[in-house]
C-alpha cells in the first residue's frame, strides 16, 4: 500500500510514520500544499496513493484545502470513486461542523487525535487497505 501522511507536528509525524510504515511505503508532507504536490506527482508517475492521512490544522494550506485539491486532481484524471484514494482526516478538531465539512469535501474517515491505533487499524481493514 502506498501512503501519504500530511502532518505539521514533528512528534505526531514520527508516531504516525512508525505506525503506518508497517502497512506500506509512507511518504510525508509537512503542509497541505506539499501533500497536494506529492499526490499530483504520484498520479503523474502512475503510482497513486492508496491512503492519504491529512491533518486539518497545517500551515500554507490546511487539510480541507488539500482534500479539495486531491479530489480535484482525481476528477481531472477521471479516476472513478471506487479507485480514488481513501482519505482519513486526522485532527484535534472534533466539533460536528468540522466533521460534517470534511465529509462534504470528500473524506473517507474522520479520526480525532490522539489517534487510537487499534481503531485506526480497524478502519484500514474495513476499507480493504490491510
Amino acid at each position: 500500500m502506498r501512503i501519504l501522511l500530511a502532518e505539521d507536528d514533528f512528534v505526531t509525524r514520527k508516531v504516525m510514520t512508525n505506525f503506518l510504515g508497517k502497512y506500506g511505503e509512507c511518504d510525508v508532507a509537512v503542509d497541505g500544499m506539499e501533500a497536494v504536490d506529492a499526490f499530483m506527482m504520484a498520479l503523474e508517475e502512475d503510482s497513486p496513493y492508496d491512503l492519504v492521512c491529512l491533518d486539518i490544522m497545517m500551515p500554507v494550506m490546511d487539510g480541507y484545502q488539500a482534500l479539495v485539491g486531491i479530489r480535484n486532481l482525481e476528477k481531472e484524471r477521471n479516476i472513478p470513486k471506487e479507485k480514488a484514494a481513501k482519505v482519513i482526516m486526522t485532527t484535534a478538531l472534533n466539533e460536528e461542523k468540522n466533521v460534517k465539512m470534511a465529509f462534504e469535501l470528500g473524506c473517507t474517515v474522520y479520526s480525532g487525535k490522539p489517534i487510537d491505533q487499534e481503531k485506526f487499524e480497524q478502519v484500514l481493514k474495513k476499507f480493504g487497505l490491510v
